[in-house]
């Protein structure tokens, strides 16, 4: 190991970011990169007048430190008054405002630069600054205060991607200057206060935090997340009780933020936490159910079976938390919850690999995983788990590939086969909704995932589906709320970037501009390569007369998505193609 120093002291890190450098090199290189230079040496020189230091510069960015959060904030105001002298003396297709991002914290300096959470954290924060503006974090305002003369609107707190926790962000401004636009308004009431003033009136929700592994033995740690993705589903069966999905729970497989915090987060009152191990045949697993609330322990649980009765622990634990949960809750079904029908301990660890090569979702992992699908299949052909993982696969690859037919097939196959064998379960209905919809069916589409909501009502997959099937038949009033469920449910979802899209859709259907604007931002903020938030964000501008930015957009989608045709927005399989029409209509009113 190489030995080197690194120290380790309270910094504030600012992130300054160029806006409209993509669009200037598109027209302009030579022009882009002087414009650029000059500001970015009337950027080092302010940074340096407050006693900061500039590092990082990359591309269109630079970042600074500062040891005071004062100064640094300071040093911000100060350049974004000296940017814009600069910018007013130039026509305006030639001004480059620029966003800075400020977060306070500790952070380590070593030869290789400086490294900590504040650095990544103003690195997001700047891309909720306006042009010209400063983002500062609820640490760093703790410390500016009162300091200097300054008005700060508060966004609330807000996620960043990569973030483990949602951010309070302000905007600060010279006290004299003018408040910030009014997209920074109805981002906060579209999106901050819209999360708020629902949490205080939802039902308990409970989610199953991944079970830690106490084994030596690292190969086995798919025994542990197989267990509890049973456990999800069996909870989930009961129907009235909502389940937040695995894709966030699992989110928190290092527990350290603390019970309270994770079901806040999370939006769970109730959690379910445990350890297994296995060794000599064995498998002994402790469980706990939580009240995140209080903290307090509500069951405790110790089991210990052979490790080909590893399939009855999910049962023996699921029916414990569930009869507790029937003293806790005033509803709690126990309808066939668990009752998932028998297969062999082969078939189970190899699906349960598969699904942990499929989370991981590179190629090679994708790969991996058909290949133990199928290895499953040969030895249980008759297994609901083996024909649901199937049917998904597939139905995976087919999406990728733009609703390929033979793979549609397939999945359509492997779905009725599984219903054959378990008519109750949510997941084949669901993927045959899924193909119903690709096939451009909505109708036939809306009576599988219906028939799927009604056995599980907390799985993701269908909510999300449902609320698809609804705008392709242009009803987004009952599009939103279903899609606004899937949210609650999958807080942390891997695909929620498509799931705020689809909400950008609906509320385009319903033409409320600013909520379009600030639900395609947070979908942008998990997947600036997704093309259809952009899009409709970009009508959406320019619908509501805000034409500079919406050509803004405009330059930035162009620079993106090089390759766009309108035959992406004409395929979308709405059953009244004026609606096709229409968006394509807003899209060119941008140019």
């Amino acid at each position: 190991m190489v030995d080197h120093q690194a120290t380790r002291q309270l910094s504030t890190i600012c992130a300054i970011d160029a806006v409209g450098f993509s669009r200037l090199m598109n027209e302009n290189q030579e022009t882009a990169v002087a414009i650029f230079q000059e500001r970015r040496s009337a950027i080092s020189e302010t940074v340096a007048e407050f006693g900061g230091r500039v590092f990082g510069a990359a591309g269109d960015s630079m970042m600074a430190e500062f040891g005071s959060p004062v100064e640094a904030l300071r040093a911000s105001l100060e350049t974004q008054a000296r940017v814009e002298k600069l910018n007013a003396s130039v026509a305006e297709q030639l001004r480059m405002p620029f966003r800075i991002g400020i977060a306070t914290g500790v952070v380590i300096f070593d030869e290789g630069g400086i490294f900590g959470d504040c650095v990544n954290v103003s690195a997001r924060l700047q891309e909720f600054s306006p042009p010209g503006g400063v983002a500062i974090t609820e640490t760093t305002f703790e410390h500016v205060n009162g300091k200097l003369s300054a008005e700060f609107t508060d966004l609330g707190p807000l996620p960043l991607k990569n973030i483990a926790l949602p951010v309070r962000i302000l905007i600060a401004n010279p006290a004299a200057t003018q408040a910030p636009p009014a997209a920074f308004a109805q981002a906060r009431s579209s999106h901050v206060q819209q999360i708020l003033a629902n949490a205080g009136h939802l039902q308990p929700a409970i989610a199953v935090l991944p079970f830690q592994n106490a084994s030596q033995d690292r190969s086995t740690d798919y025994l542990a997340d197989g267990i509890v993705d049973d456990i999800i589903h069996g909870l989930a069966a009961t129907r009235s009780l909502p389940v937040i999905a695995r894709d966030s729970s699992f989110q928190f497989r290092d527990q350290w933020l603390g019970m309270a915090a994770i079901g806040k987060l999370l939006g769970a009152r109730y959690l379910v936490t445990g350890s297994i191990a296995s060794s000599d045949r064995r498998i002994r697993l402790n469980s706990s159910l939580i009240d995140s609330s209080n903290g307090r322990v509500v069951w405790s649980g110790r089991f210990e079976r052979d490790l080909e009765h590893v399939i009855k622990l999910q049962d023996d634990l699921g029916g414990e938390i569930v009869s507790t949960l029937e003293r806790e809750v005033d509803r709690v079904e126990q309808v066939r919850t668990f009752q998932i029908p028998w297969e062999r301990l082969e078939t189970w660890q190899l699906v349960r690999r598969g699904r942990w090569h499929m989370q991981r979702r590179t190629k090679e992992d994708m790969d991996a995983a058909l290949k133990l699908f199928q290895q499953a299949f040969d030895e249980d052909p008759n297994s609901s788990a083996v024909l649901n993982e199937l049917a998904w696969w597939y139905f995976w690859r087919a999406w990728l590939n733009f609703g390929n037919v033979d793979d549609l097939e397939r999945v359509s196959d492997f779905a009725q086969r599984a219903l054959l064998v378990d008519s109750q379960d949510a997941r084949p209905y669901t993927f045959l909704g899924f193909v119903e919809i690709l096939r451009g069916r909505p109708y036939l589409a809306l009576d599988f995932l219906q028939q799927a909501l009604h056995y599980n009502p907390s799985f993701v997959p269908a909510n999300l589906g449902a609320g698809s099937a609804q705008l392709l038949l242009s009803r987004p009033d009952d599009a939103i709320p279903i899609l606004k469920r899937a949210d609650r449910l999958s807080p942390f979802d891997t695909y929620r970037f498509h799931s705020l899209g689809e909400l950008a859709v609906a509320y385009t259907l319903i033409e409320d501009w600013p909520a379009v604007i600030a639900v395609a931002e947070r979908s942008l903020a998990l997947a600036q390569e997704y093309f259809y938030p952009r899009f409709l964000k970009i009508g959406a501008l320019a619908r509501s007369g805000q034409i500079e930015a919406a050509r803004a957009e405009l330059a930035i989608f162009g620079v993106r998505h090089p390759k766009f045709r309108r035959g992406w927005i004409e395929w979308v399989p709405f059953a009244d193609k004026s609606v096709n029409r229409r968006m394509l209509e807003n899209f060119d009113a941008a140019g």
